[in-house]
């Protein structure tokens, strides 16, 4: 499996090589723009399902000291 993900990886940079210097540059801030989308995608189904458990009564408050406590009491 990693050696098909390093085959499509040198694939896909044999290919962006070929482009030119313009083109290059222009992926580039295609590939980060998308990225950054898909990291905001996440942030904002990481705080819907927070806010899920809040209204639920899920969710629990506290100090760091709080957090600390309770991983070390929790089976």
């Amino acid at each position: 499996m990693e050696q098909v993900k390093a085959s499509l990886l040198q694939q896909a940079l044999d290919i962006a090589e070929q482009l030119p210097p313009e083109d290059q540059e222009t992926l580039i801030e295609l590939i980060e723009r998308r990225l950054v989308q898909r990291r905001r995608a996440e942030i904002a189904r990481n705080a819907a399902a927070t806010l899920r458990s809040v209204r639920q009564g899920q969710a629990r408050y506290g100090s760091v000291e709080d957090l600390k406590q309770d991983l070390l009491t929790e089976p």
